[in-house]
């Protein structure tokens, strides 16, 4: 499981490094691809063949299905960690979520995002007011 925020940099050649609690998770392989909100999100490896499964067995026949499986699978790059924990996020990738140096990497349960610092700002800001009242709606009968 993925939790919390952190605020890693890009270094010149687009590296992060990957907070140290997400690395050991991440060790044996993972998958970087286009994100929802212009994120981007790392998947285990294992989770990503599982949601590709998923959306296997979607309708093929629905143009939208098969739209988003283009988009989602030809920006996905898998890579495993470097020994000191770094991975390299593609130049399309940085260019897609507007990465520049200042990053905010989100835990997400199973997978994590990467966001542009101010991005990650304005988006709390326009979504965490709304938290609470979401709750009951997002996941009925639990609260």
């Amino acid at each position: 499981m993925f939790l919390g925020t952190h605020a890693p940099r890009l270094d010149e050649k687009g590296r992060l490094f990957l907070p140290a609690k997400f690395r050991d998770a991440l060790a044996g392989g993972l998958v970087i691809t286009k994100g929802q909100d212009r994120s981007l999100v790392v998947w285990p490896e294992a989770e990503f063949r599982d949601y590709s499964h998923r959306l296997g067995e979607a309708s093929q026949s629905n143009a939208r299905v098969r739209s988003h499986m283009r988009v989602f699978f030809s920006s996905a790059f898998d890579q495993a960690p470097d020994k000191q924990g770094r991975v390299t996020i593609p130049t399309q990738l940085r260019e897609y979520a507007g990465l520049d140096r200042d990053v905010v990497v989100v835990g997400n349960n199973t997978t994590v995002e990467i966001w542009d610092s101010a991005a990650w700002e304005t988006y709390l800001q326009e979504n965490e007011p709304s938290f609470a009242d979401l709750s009951e709606e997002v996941v009925p009968g639990i609260f």
